[in-house]
C-alpha cells in the first residue's frame, strides 16, 4: 500500500506553541503517523507520512483552525515509511535564517506559478538564485541558476551581502524545495533594497507536480529531508545512497564515502531498512 507524504508550512502568529504541540503529538500518535513538525511563534513547518485516511484526518485539524486558513500543502507518494518516528518540536524559527525580518514572512505579489516561472527565468535580465544547500543543488537544479555554495541556509544572508548588489541585480527569482526558505528570503531581499523579488510558488516540489521536466528547465532530482533521500521529476522516491556525515548523495552503496572518507558500514543497514524490496 502506497503511503502519502504531506509537506506544509504556514507563517502565522502562534503564541500557544506548547498547547499546539500537545494537541498535535496526541493526534499524530493516535493516527500512527510518522514525521517531523516544527513549531515556533512564527508558524509551523512539517512533513508527515501515513495512509491516506489518517493523513486526511490529521489535515482536518489544521482546516478547523482559522489561523491556518490558506495553508498550502504538497503531497507525494512513497512505497515505504520514510520516517522512523513522529516528533513535534518547538524552535525559535521554523527555518533558521539569521535574517532580521520585521513582521510576517510574506511578500505580496512575489509568488509566481510554474508557467510564469519558465517565462521569468528565460529573461537574461533575471538573476535566478538557488537558495538551497550546496549538497542539494548538486543533485538537481534549474538550468542557469546561481548556486551560492552555502553549507546551510543561515549562510545565505552573508553570501548575498557579499555577492549581490540591489542596484545592479534589480530582478531576482529564487527557489527552494517547498517554498519556506523563499518566503523568508523574499521579504529580507525586499528590505535590502532589491527592486523586483520573485519566488517559485510551492518550490521545486510544486513545479515538478505541475510540469515535471517537460519544460527542459529542470535537471536531475530534488533532495528531500527524509529517508526517500530524493524524488525524481515524477515525484517518485529515488532512495539514493547518502553519506550521513557530509550529506553527499553517493553513486552507489559503499562502505567508505568518496567525498569525506568516513566509514559508512555501520549506517548502511539503516539505508537498507528504508529502501523497498526490488
Amino acid at each position: 500500500m502506497s503511503l502519502v507524504v504531506l509537506s506544509f508550512y504556514h507563517f502565522v502568529n502562534l503564541p500557544d506553541c506548547e498547547q499546539v504541540r500537545t494537541s498535535l503529538l496526541e493526534l499524530g500518535r493516535s493516527l500512527e503517523l510518522k514525521g517531523m513538525i516544527l513549531l515556533a511563534e512564527e508558524g509551523v513547518n512539517a512533513t508527515i507520512a501515513g495512509p491516506r485516511e489518517q493523513i486526511d484526518s490529521f489535515h482536518d485539524w489544521f482546516r478547523a483552525d482559522p489561523r491556518f486558513e490558506g495553508m498550502q500543502v504538497k503531497e507525494s507518494q512513497c512505497p515505504t515509511m520514510p520516517f522512523k518516528r513522529f516528533t513535534v518540536k518547538i524552535k525559535k524559527e521554523i527555518v533558521r535564517s539569521r535574517m532580521d525580518i520585521a513582521g510576517r514572512c510574506y511578500l505580496e505579489g512575489s509568488h509566481v506559478n510554474p508557467e510564469q516561472w519558465d517565462e521569468l527565468v528565460a529573461d537574461p535580465e533575471t538573476v535566478v538564485l538557488d537558495i538551497r544547500n550546496d549538497f542539494e543543488v548538486r543533485l538537481g537544479a534549474f538550468k542557469g541558476a546561481v548556486n551560492p555554495g552555502i553549507e546551510k541556509f543561515s549562510d545565505l544572508a552573508e553570501w548575498t551581502q557579499e555577492n549581490l548588489d540591489p542596484k545592479k541585480n534589480r530582478r531576482v527569482a529564487m527557489y527552494c524545495t517547498g517554498g519556506i526558505r523563499c518566503e523568508k528570503t523574499a521579504v529580507w531581499f525586499k528590505q535590502q533594497g532589491f527592486e523586483e523579488v520573485n519566488q517559485l510558488e510551492g518550490g521545486i516540489l510544486n513545479y515538478l507536480k505541475q510540469s515535471g521536466d517537460a519544460s527542459g528547465n529542470w535537471e536531475g532530482d530534488c533532495f528531500v529531508f527524509d529517508h526517500r533521500i530524493a524524488v525524481d521529476a515524477n515525484l517518485q522516491a529515488t532512495y539514493s545512497p547518502l553519506c550521513c556525515y557530509c550529506q553527499n548523495v553517493l553513486p552507489e552503496l559503499t562502505d567508505d564515502c568518496p567525498h569525506c572518507g568516513r566509514d559508512l558500514s555501520q549506517h548502511n543497514q539503516n539505508y537498507q531498512d528504508f529502501r523497498p524490496e526490488e
